[in-house]
């Protein structure tokens, strides 16, 4: 059987407990040791053969994934974060559909979750936002038009932005003309979760000069929007004026 696994954001311990099993009884092991956590080797049993995706293409992925299969090997394939999310695996999954190979997805922690986590923050704050837009600026990588982030800007959303702090000059820039304002609060979390995590806050008219001051240009969410700083209104669920199913408020 192939897993695709979620690592979770940095933090060994932050995978999932169903996560860690499969790591720990796989035969093979194909991790993206540019961004996961080499912590988790230490959980591979003695045997396992592991390969290092960061120099393979995606043909030596499915070759490793193909051979291991015919073998009745047990393999997991280990993403950072949620592999769901800036995962590249649809392109694996659809390979081993043509092959007639089964496979599951173990979900992981996000580092947008992380990162939020890191700061102490709720990204859906009544009367502020019930939106969360997940994207990244247009780099190598291209974004369909409609999907700038000036414009995606323009809805007040919160936003967790990845894969985009090196261009942060951009992204600001971008982030500006939507929001309209330069004062909107904005966090950068490098490597959330990591022990080597660092948080920066600030401002869209100052999160540029304090990112390059701080030499970040990498494995860092831009977490933007009014959730991060000001007012916002009490929630519903623990208002002891609000009725619902399982509590009747104490007006009635």
């Amino acid at each position: 059987m192939i897993h695709f696994v979620g690592a979770g954001p940095g933090n060994p311990d932050l995978i999932t407990v169903k996560g860690r099993e499969l790591l720990e009884q796989a035969d093979i092991l194909i991790w993206a040791g540019s961004l996961v956590s080499p912590a988790h080797l230490d959980y591979t049993k003695e045997g396992c053969q592991i390969y290092d995706s960061k120099g393979m293409d995606l043909d030596q992925v499915i070759e490793v994934m193909l051979a291991g299969h015919k073998e009745g090997k047990d393999i997991v394939r280990l993403h950072t974060g949620d592999p769901t999310i800036y995962g590249a695996i649809r392109e694996q999954m659809d390979r081993l559909i043509e092959a007639g190979i089964d496979f599951e997805v173990v979900p992981g922690v996000s580092s947008f979750t992380g990162a939020c986590a890191a700061i102490k923050r709720e990204f859906t704050l009544p009367g502020v936002s019930q939106t969360v837009i997940l994207t990244r600026n247009a780099g190598r990588t291209p974004v369909p038009e409609e999907e700038d982030l000036e414009y995606l800007a323009s809805h007040k959303a919160s936003m967790a932005i990845f894969l985009s702090v090196q261009d942060i000059d951009s992204v600001v820039e971008k982030l500006k003309k939507g929001y309209g304002s330069g004062d909107v609060p904005v966090a950068v979390v490098f490597k959330a979760t990591w022990e080597d995590q660092e948080i920066l806050f600030g401002s869209l008219d100052t999160i540029g000069e304090k990112v390059k001051k701080a030499n970040i240009n990498k494995m860092s969410q831009i977490l933007v929007g009014n959730f991060i700083e000001g007012d916002y209104e009490l929630s519903k669920l623990y208002d002891k004026t609000f009725s619902h199913k399982f509590r009747k408020g104490k007006d009635q």
